[in-house]
């Protein structure tokens, strides 16, 4: 096998190849007489993407005399190696190539060619090794057994997926019959035939699981084509590969066309040329994603309804919000301002608190320490020791409450207290000397 090309089709080509690399990591070649196919398949199965070159595509395609007998065979010329290693091909920008060229030797050679050859004169060739046995996947779905299909401008897509998360991994589709939607229904959805709905596993418990997104659209502004009748229906697939066949619809200015049945049944993307389809075009890609089995429809009728739809996504309940009194007891503690509610429970417990040590202080059942004279120590014949009074503690608090103080007073200069502070413990040390008994 030997082909080469030039100009707009290396770029396409290269184009093809990094879709296929956001898509899975190994890449499959078919040759055929009239087409080369490139076929690859993710690890999980959840996702296969394939390009088809048509011969007019190439500047130069041939086969071998080997591969031209196995051609009517239902085993084409294949060969399958790393995407990895091809994209290391083109890193060279693609205007410093002039041309690209691919050979394979033989049909079981060991190694696959690929040379560019530079503006500059300069030739690369690299010589990437083939897998012993590829895993051929091929996949033909007709467009005619999808009820239901949409097409859309990728800068269009990639605006409305702008409004989710980027480390979203799956995404929900919507549809319902616009015949059913009042234009001017009530609400956020009058109007809207199309919902676009953030998936979260309520198995996984991290930060991505909190934020829930719901995009309700108008087919009518945001599509270029928009068929669905019936019942509503929804489908789930990964976003990785959706936003990787976005880049390269892109990329060759073309329109995305979705087709889609309805829960558990594969979504078919393809490239929207213009009003023949690609009829004419010389190359076709095509993305088949899976979808998941449950239905999201049942979410969607709660949608209205917060905490319900939280609660059916696996979703923690947002917390409840706190109520008046406790805002204003925030404001008022940092702007210094307090309402007249929490003054007058203030004013409430002082009183309480005031009543509680008057009423300590005047009882009966306690001497008027204010008003009482001294009395000397009491002694104790047994152990000839001095037991002072047991409220002597007490003496001087309600007189200095008592007595107000001026601004002159010696205690409101710095250093006073710390010298009464001293005296106190000074007395404190020196003991009283005990009275002589006869």
């Amino acid at each position: 096998m030997e082909l080469s090309m030039s100009g707009n089709s290396l770029r396409t080509f290269g184009r093809c190849v990094t879709f296929l690399a956001r898509v899975a990591s190994e890449l499959v070649l078919q040759a055929h007489p009239a087409k080369l196919e490139l076929h690859t398949l993710n690890s999980s199965r959840s996702a296969y993407g394939s390009v088809s070159l048509a011969r007019d595509f190439f500047d130069h395609y041939h086969l071998g005399a080997a591969a031209a007998a196995s051609a009517p065979s239902s085993t084409p010329l294949q060969c399958s190696v790393l995407l990895k290693s091809i994209l290391a091909v083109f890193r060279t920008p693609h205007a410093a190539v002039d041309r690209l060229a691919i050979s394979l030797p033989e049909p079981d050679a060991p190694k696959l060619q690929f040379t560019l050859h530079c503006l500059n004169g300069v030739r690369k060739t690299y010589w990437i090794a083939c897998s012993a046995e590829p895993e051929v996947q091929s996949l033909a779905l007709d467009r005619g057994r999808f009820p239901s299909r949409l097409a859309i401008r990728p800068r269009e897509l990639a605006r409305l997926l702008s409004n989710f998360q980027s480390s979203l991994q799956e995404l929900t589709i919507i549809a319902t019959d616009p015949a059913a939607v009042l234009p001017d229904a009530g609400g956020d959805v009058g109007g809207k035939a199309v919902e676009l709905r953030s998936y979260n596993d309520p198995a996984k418990d991290d930060c991505d699981t909190r934020l829930h997104t719901q995009l309700w659209i108008d087919p009518s502004e945001e599509f270029v084509e928009y068929v669905h009748a019936g019942d509503p229906v929804d489908v789930t697939f990964g976003v990785k590969e959706l936003k990787a066949f976005l880049t390269f619809c892109e990329g060759c200015d073309v329109e995305i066309l979705l087709f889609f049945e309805k829960t558990g049944e594969p979504v078919l993307l393809v490239p929207r040329f213009g009003v023949d389809d690609g009829s004419a075009s010389d190359f076709e890609a095509t993305l088949v994603l899976a979808t998941m089995t449950v239905s999201q429809l049942a979410d969607s009728n709660d949608a209205q309804q917060p905490a319900t739809s939280a609660q059916h996504n696996g979703e923690p309940k947002a917390a409840t919000p706190p109520s008046v009194s406790n805002h204003t007891k925030i404001w008022s503690e940092l702007s210094g301002n307090t309402p007249k509610s929490f003054e007058a429970n203030r004013e409430t417990h002082a009183q309480k608190k005031n009543n509680a040590s008057t009423s300590m202080l005047n009882d009966t059942s306690m001497p008027n320490i204010a008003n009482a004279p001294r009395q000397p120590p009491v002694a104790d014949n047994a152990n000839n020791t001095m037991q002072p009074l047991q409220m002597d503690h007490l003496e001087e608090h309600p007189v200095l409450s008592a007595i107000p103080r001026s601004q002159h007073h010696p205690s409101n200069w710095v250093g006073a207290d710390d010298d009464d502070d001293d005296n106190e413990d000074e007395e404190l040390l020196v003991q009283t000397t005990p009275h002589y008994i006869d």
